[in-house]
């Protein structure tokens, strides 16, 4: 909370690997030149706005802007809307203005990126508001797109929600098969304490026995993996009886249908692999003036 009492606002900086992302996209798209831009004149100039055809939460403006920088810097844009705005069916995004070849060549990359992460930021805005009053966080997962990891996790903080861990390498959570390895929740919790180098140590467990042998062992963060409501309630309880509680997670059988129901169990966080990678590209068009 800030001085206010309000949430902090979200980190809206763009990720430092986008120009790589652009860079990516553009490559696969040209290969080597777009042919069928050669049929438009050399010089003619050309005017246009993009404009969304349902209701959604914006995201991508950097990649937009980074696509046509990296084919012409003359090409002009005019923003109706910024991330993390909410706009409405018929809105006009932005507007375009400069030589056709270029736009015609960028549009496909930059409508890519912008549909993507629009839909993945109202998706995200969808669960935000689903738990609303509750007092719990929507967090994301690792469940991402290849090589837009990061832009996907932008996204999700457009939409209202937050980031679970970026990658393997910046906090341990611990599951079956790392539990198996190690003999048990106690001595996997305990070497991650030796190796993780001060980073969070979550464990995942699958039931209220596992959970008050974790709790014993105490790890920072504790999943709870497709537990029952009334599990969910029993583990917030048992959890809050100690002098130490720690954080709680649930996860698993999430859907906008049963968030709600799991926040209120009240857990700290609920976990959704859904805000990412179940998404629907949100309907955008591009509309050309010759």
């Amino acid at each position: 909370m800030n001085a206010t009492g309000s949430p902090p606002a979200p980190d809206l900086t763009p990720p430092g690997d986008l120009p790589d992302q652009v860079s990516a996209a553009l490559r696969e798209d040209l290969g080597t030149g777009d042919v069928t831009a050669q049929l438009v004149p050399q010089g003619q100039r050309v005017r246009g706005r993009v404009i969304t055809r349902e209701d959604a939460v914006l995201c991508g403006r950097p990649w937009v802007e980074e696509t046509f920088r990296r084919l012409d810097r003359t090409i002009r844009l005019t923003w109706r809307a910024t991330d993390g705005d909410r706009v409405r069916s018929g809105t006009v995004i932005f507007e375009i203005e400069g030589l056709a070849r270029p736009i015609l060549t960028g549009e496909r990359t930059a409508l890519n990126f912008l549909q993507l992460l629009s839909a993945t930021a109202t998706e995200a805005s969808r669960f935000v508001a689903a738990v609303a009053g509750t007092g719990c966080t929507v967090l994301d997962t690792r469940k991402t797109l290849p090589g837009l990891r990061s832009a996907q996790k932008y996204a999700v903080r457009c939409g209202g929600g937050r980031n679970h861990r970026m990658g393997l390498y910046d906090m341990v959570l611990i599951k079956e098969n790392h539990v198996a390895a190690a003999g048990s929740i106690t001595a996997a919790i305990a070497a991650a304490r030796r190796v993780a180098g001060g980073v969070k140590v979550e464990v995942e467990v699958e039931s209220l026995k596992e959970l008050e042998e974790a709790l014993r062992a105490g790890p920072d963060i504790v999943l709870l993996d497709d537990f029952s409501l009334e599990d969910l309630a029993a583990a917030v309880s048992l959890n809050r009886s100690r002098d130490r509680p720690v954080a709680l997670e649930a996860s698993g059988s999430v859907s906008l249908q049963t968030v709600r129901a799991i926040a209120s169990t009240g857990v700290d966080f609920v976990s959704s692999g859904g805000l990412t990678k179940h998404v629907r590209a949100v309907d955008l068009s591009m509309r050309l003036d010759f």
